[in-house]
């Protein structure tokens, strides 16, 4: 590996320590990423590390290794996050989007109006709920939801999104059959409530470098 490859090779581990690998963005890096793929796994182990490459989807992120039964555990380079039931729900309503955007449409790519997905939302808000009130929490929502990686506004003004498909490995079958169940147990409290107020926690089973995703 000559200096150049290094410097490649370097880039694209310090990319993955930073968040996620987009192909679209960041098409040299992909590149590597393909290229060095087996040296770089290599790299990660012994950190405690893999990565985990979508081709089809074009994107790539990293996740801690299992640990074997009697090994001791290295201290943890990605985390673990608990999301607000909020952020739960509108990201199991995106990814239900996304799967019928799969089924239904041939464009690559997802891209939903703000207030579509705002819609979306209206039937689990209860009668008499504060319209601007509940906006503002939208919006924040929606806000966070970006930051974390799973949507990017489009525009200035942020009347469009881009649902990312890492939601798709995010949000598996499973997590949305989990998500049903924390469903009901907040169906008695008042879905409505808990979205307006931004009780309780939902704990993802995923995990991404950093604090939140870049």
């Amino acid at each position: 590996m000559d200096q150049k490859d290094h410097e490649d090779y370097s880039r694209i581990i310090i990319h993955l320590m930073q968040g996620i690998l987009y192909r679209d963005e960041k098409t040299a890096l992909w590149d590597g990423l393909l290229r060095y793929e087996a040296s770089i796994r290599d790299y990660l182990q012994i950190i405690g590390l893999d990565v985990e490459i979508f081709p089809a989807d074009g994107f790539a992120y990293l996740k801690s290794l299992e640990t074997l039964e009697g090994q001791e555990s290295l201290p943890r380079l990605v985390t673990r996050r608990s999301l607000s039931y909020p952020v739960s729900l509108i990201l199991a309503l995106l990814r239900r989007k996304l799967t019928e955007h799969d089924a239904f449409s041939s464009e690559a790519r997802l891209i939903l109006e703000v207030e579509e997905v705002r819609d979306m939302l209206t039937a689990f808000f209860p009668g008499g709920s504060n319209e601007v009130k509940v906006q503002k929490r939208l919006d924040a929502h929606l806000q966070r939801i970006q930051e974390l990686g799973f949507i990017r506004f489009l525009g200035g003004k942020k009347e469009k999104l881009e649902v990312r498909r890492i939601l798709k490995a995010f949000v598996d079958a499973q997590w949305l059959s989990d998500f049903e169940e924390k469903l009901k147990e907040y169906a008695a409290y008042g879905v409505g409530k808990v979205l307006e107020g931004d009780h309780g926690n939902y704990e993802t089973g995923d995990e991404f470098p950093r604090d939140e995703i870049q």
